[in-house]
């Protein structure tokens, strides 16, 4: 009989009750485990004890910061998985230890049952690689702007934060998916930077801002002469990207010729400029992008299948930021300071009432026009304080009842604003006898999008306030 020897752990933090306690109940699961409770020490007992399969290392820790610990550990044994905790919400800290190697990371306080699944499953997983392969587990760190990053804490944006992660080593295609606005190109750059293809080019089209024959030798190219105005040859996007990234946004609006065109391409590898007969070959990693539902359009016969499965290897779903409201104060701040570098401006803040009105607004231009909001703003300012006066006039008018009396956050109720989002969309729903397709046009999101609130707040069509159209 074979008998598999326990997976070792290292476990690093330096509350010593906690790492011991959490020692003792995975040495119940039959894990071979060491404890540390600084960097120090867990570099000796590396040094000591060799490689381990998994370490769970805090990130903050007086000393060396567990993501030195990671950077050594990722150097020395590229196979050994490493699992981050982090403070609650620490967003820009979870990015950077996923962009240093961690295989993934875990908010404190974690829920024990979440954490051991998590070893379990990591260690499962590294299990099933051949030897190859894990060597390239870890995810390489590399340079980034800041001024580009991802901002955000809620467990929305964190998720597409590991998605990310995750996906750009791979050359697998991507689609991302979501409203105008939510930063859809953002995360297709992010992608690219992360990739092995960072030092070729990434280059982007709006597929709707062309129409379908100047889109057709924007991609493809075309040789002099093809057509009228056709006064010299263009290589075409797909060869401006090649070794580096295409990044299409608004896949969902190109003709069916097109989508045909755009399929042998991502089939063979190749491009046939316009007017030409000889096809060029190209490697390119394709992004696309969309606000539309592709599915649907699939099954209404207006996006090819084939086609859609293609794109669609990895997808990535950006929420509206009316779902993510806890990282507006988070966005404001940082288009506050890029804005005020860009024109010029000391730093310059917001008074509780303008606050308040950006908190409350539901921002149908998402992020894009929450920028738009506060550069306007920000020019009209004359101090270093923007008040509600600055602010655009959609914002401004919420409602009558907001209009006659800001919501100052000085005054208005401690409620968490789960809770006052939560309240509002089944006030609205009830209004609407509970149908969800008047609601979702009331409160002006999708149908998905209120579907998807429901089901977090486990709501089934079989409620008494839900009903289905």
């Amino acid at each position: 009989m074979v008998t598999t020897a326990p997976s070792h752990l290292l476990l690093v933090d330096d509350d010593q009750a906690a790492v011991s306690l959490l020692a003792e109940v995975l040495e119940r699961e039959r894990y071979q485990v060491a404890t540390a409770t600084s960097v120090q020490e867990a570099l000796k007992r590396l040094g000591d004890e060799g490689p381990f399969d998994l370490i769970l290392t805090d990130l903050r820790m007086p000393g060396a910061s567990g993501l030195d610990l990671l950077r050594v550990a990722h150097d020395r044994f590229p196979a050994t998985i490493v699992i981050v905790l982090t403070a609650f919400g620490d967003a820009s800290a979870a990015a950077e230890a996923i962009r240093a190697g961690a295989y993934d990371f875990i908010s404190k306080p974690y829920d024990l049952a979440e954490l051991r699944l998590m070893i379990s499953r990591s260690l499962e997983r590294r299990s099933l690689l051949p030897d190859a392969a894990r060597e390239a587990l870890a995810i390489a760190g590399r340079d980034y702007s800041e001024d580009a990053e991802l901002i955000g804490r809620s467990p929305s944006i964190i998720s597409v934060m590991k998605t990310v992660a995750r996906t750009a080593p791979s050359q697998a295609s991507v689609l991302i998916i979501g409203e105008t606005g939510t930063g859809k190109e953002l995360v297709a750059r992010t992608v690219h930077r992360f990739s092995e293809r960072s030092r070729g080019k990434f280059v982007g089209v709006n597929c709707s801002a062309l129409a379908e024959g100047l889109l057709e030798s924007e991609l493809f190219g075309h040789v002099r002469g093809a057509f009228t105005g056709a006064v010299s040859a263009r290589p075409g996007l797909f060869r401006d990207a090649d070794h580096g990234t295409l990044f299409l946004d608004e896949i969902g609006d190109i003709s069916p010729a097109l989508q045909a065109r755009l399929l042998r391409v991502l089939q063979e590898r190749e491009v046939t400029p316009v007017g030409a007969e000889m096809p060029v070959q190209v490697d390119v990693r394709v992004i696309a992008a969309t606000h539309r539902d592709l599915g649907a359009l699939v099954r209404q016969g207006k996006f090819r299948e084939d086609l859609y499965y293609r794109l669609n290897v990895i997808t990535i779903d950006l929420p509206p930021l009316r779902e993510r409201r806890q990282d507006i104060p988070l966005l404001i701040d940082h288009f506050l300071g890029t804005l005020a570098r860009k024109h010029g401006r000391g730093l310059v803040g917001l008074d509780r009432d303008a606050q308040a009105y950006l908190l409350a607004y539901d921002w149908p231009g998402n992020i894009r026009q929450l920028l738009n909001v506060l550069e306007r703003a920000l020019v009209l300012a004359a101090q270093d304080v923007i008040g509600v006066e600055h602010l655009a006039s959609e914002v401004r008018g919420l409602s009558e009842a907001a209009a006659a009396a800001p919501m100052s956050l000085s005054a208005a109720p401690m409620v968490p604003l789960a809770q006052v989002e939560r309240q509002h969309v089944l006030g609205v729903l009830a209004s609407c006898g509970g149908n969800r397709e008047r609601a979702a046009q009331v409160l002006r999101i999708s149908r998905r999008t209120l579907t998807r609130m429901l089901q977090r707040w486990g709501l089934t069509t079989g409620s008494s306030a839900v009903r289905q159209v």
